[in-house]
């Protein structure tokens, strides 16, 4: 399944290779570092700066994610939705502190408050912003056919992008890239969040105590857990622009041959 809570700084960091995976012949002024054909309209550099300050925020709030675990659960949880947030605060409401209510309603913003900037995103670039995302060479296999199902694979796509093994970002572009309305994919959103915030509620209810010491144990520790987790994702990075390289250097063979 996906994991929510990194998307936003992956797919921020894909979007900007565009230029590499767009489809179609460049025109005159056309940037394809970009994923917008032409001169720029207001709505292309809204949403892109939004996507942009949705990656940066990742890393931003990475100390806090980590440090507010055992603390403030709760306040985690409305940050960045993570499933550790989402586990601990219905751990510590097991024991005595806060509710499940409240839990439920923290992960709604923390989880949906970047979605909408990928359906903007898929109305106004479409494919070739489904080019630039993680996971995307997968996914363009089946354009054609999610073009042709329409709303009977976007609907029950959208609620169930959490649990899927592909990023949700794609999904929510795939969204907006076929017509769905922005009405119904909150909805639609908002139900899938609802969901997978209540399978993980459970999952810390059941463990309970167990669950609050680990994540006090987290918190205790959150400058070498924010370390791991920068030098982790650091190394995707590297490993990823490898690959990138390494397949942009087999498609200029091919065309050389």
């Amino acid at each position: 399944m996906s994991v929510p809570g990194t998307e936003p700084a992956h797919a921020a960091e894909r979007a900007a290779a565009a230029a590499a995976a767009a489809p179609g012949k460049p025109g005159p002024g056309d940037d394809p570092r970009l994923p917008w054909q032409g001169k720029p309209r207001a709505a292309d550099i809204l949403c892109w700066l939004g996507i942009v300050l949705s990656g940066l925020s990742y890393w931003v709030l990475l100390p806090l994610r980590v440090s507010l675990i055992g603390t403030h659960p709760v306040v985690a949880e409305l940050l960045n939705g993570s499933i550790e947030a989402i586990i601990s605060a219905a751990a510590f409401a097991r024991a005595g502190h806060g509710t499940l209510a409240v839990v439920l309603l923290a992960a709604i913003p923390g989880l949906m408050k970047f979605d909408a900037l990928y359906w903007w995103a898929g109305r106004l670039w479409g494919e070739r912003f489904i080019m630039a995302l993680p996971g995307s060479r997968r996914a363009v296999r089946h354009m054609p056919r999610v073009q042709r199902a329409g709303r009977k694979l976007t609907w029950p796509a959208v609620v169930a992008s959490s649990f899927l093994p592909i990023p949700r970002a794609i999904i929510f572009v795939l969204a907006g890239w076929t017509g769905m309305r922005l009405a119904v994919f909150l909805i639609l959103d908002l139900i899938g969040v609802l969901l997978w915030a209540g399978l993980l509620a459970g999952l810390g209810y059941a463990l309970g105590h167990h669950a609050v010491v680990a994540a006090m144990t987290i918190s205790r520790y959150s400058w070498w857990f924010t370390i791991g987790i920068v030098a982790l994702s650091v190394v995707g990075v590297v490993r990823s622009q490898r690959r990138l390289k390494a397949v942009e250097a087999a498609s200029a063979d091919q065309d050389g041959g």
